[in-house]
């Protein structure tokens, strides 16, 4: 069990200065021994770094802040843990976005000259619920104003949390302004010869053969989603009309026994399963004599993604839509 006079100090201080951004930040309690607190780690992480909450916004127009969500052991947050967003809490940093970052960053985070683009952010894009952009902005960024970003309170970064990542949602089909662009900036000839020579593209496809006639078939901006994201037909496989695309198989050979092919149902480092062409379903563990062909139909697509470059996608989208 904590000590009383441990959990008060503890919650007292987050109600203070804020969120605590790790286990060892709670070094900077006064009193409170890190390592006593190390034999309850789990329970400490639970309850004082996971859902950690601040007390309910009293301002006027302002109303409650949204109710705590709950947060990965430890205070970190997961792949699970998706960032929900606040429209209130969006709409509070949306004013400071507009007199701190906007004049860099730009008004839908894409950037400008004089700023990076957010919505393709690294730390942005890992960040939940300011688990990554709160540590960023405590470190300190030049804001227009001229004030320290240091000094920005946790409510202000949640807030602005919330903005950036709404700004991020925008950009996805599910948004409801979200609008196709026109995609169709590309060079044909240099799409052309990207497809036949760089792209190696024309190993697999011909012009004249299997995509004969593709550019009649499919409007620029599918023709892009479709050979980026081969794997699942139209746009992510929402909607009617979508497919499921040739699956991933997977051969494997005992050390005794005959080999079994199959779509793969389950690969890592500890064990691999398929399911047969009968349905019948196959599992192992993984051992060194235990031999594993993995057979990935987009192998070649999902290696172009680290190479390309946007103008690489629009020449070759141009391309593709040039063939009617």
């Amino acid at each position: 069990m904590l000590p009383a006079k441990d959990a008060e100090a503890i919650v007292k201080y987050r109600q203070e200065k804020g969120k605590f951004e790790s286990f060892d930040a709670l070094s900077k309690v006064a009193g409170v021994d890190l390592a006593k607190l190390e034999k309850n780690r789990e329970a400490v992480s639970l309850n004082y770094l996971g859902a950690q909450s601040q007390p309910n916004r009293g301002a006027a127009g302002r109303g409650p802040g949204p109710a705590p969500r709950p947060r990965s052991v430890g205070g970190g947050a997961g792949a699970e843990d998706k960032h929900i967003v606040d429209a209130a809490a969006a709409e509070r940093g949306k004013k400071i976005w507009a007199a701190e970052c906007i004049n860099c960053h730009g008004t839908n985070a894409r950037g400008t000259e004089r700023g990076a683009n957010l919505i393709r952010s690294v730390l942005v894009l890992h960040d939940r619920n300011a688990s990554e952009i709160g540590p960023f902005l405590r470190k300190g960024h030049a804001t227009q104003s001229g004030a320290p970003s240091a000094n920005f309170s946790q409510a202000q970064i949640e807030d602005l949390t919330h903005f950036i990542h709404q700004r991020v949602y925008d950009t996805l089909r599910g948004s409801p302004i979200f609008e196709v662009q026109n995609v169709l900036t590309g060079d044909p000839k240099a799409g052309e010869a990207y497809f036949n020579g760089e792209g190696k593209c024309n190993t697999c496809h011909s012009a004249t053969g299997d995509l004969a006639g593709i550019g009649r078939k499919y409007n620029a901006a599918t023709l892009q989603q479709r050979f980026l994201f081969p794997r699942v037909g139209g746009f992510g496989g929402r909607g009617r009309g979508a497919t499921q695309s040739k699956p991933v198989t997977v051969t494997v050979t005992p050390p005794s026994g005959a080999e079994v092919s199959g779509v793969l149902v389950h690969l890592d480092d500890f064990n691999v399963s398929l399911r047969d062409s009968s349905g019948e379903y196959h599992s192992w563990k993984r051992t060194p004599e235990l031999k594993v062909v993995k057979n990935d139909p987009f192998a070649a697509h999902i290696e172009l993604l680290d190479k390309y470059t946007d103008k690489n996608m629009h020449d070759i989208t141009a391309y593709l839509e040039s063939l009617k």
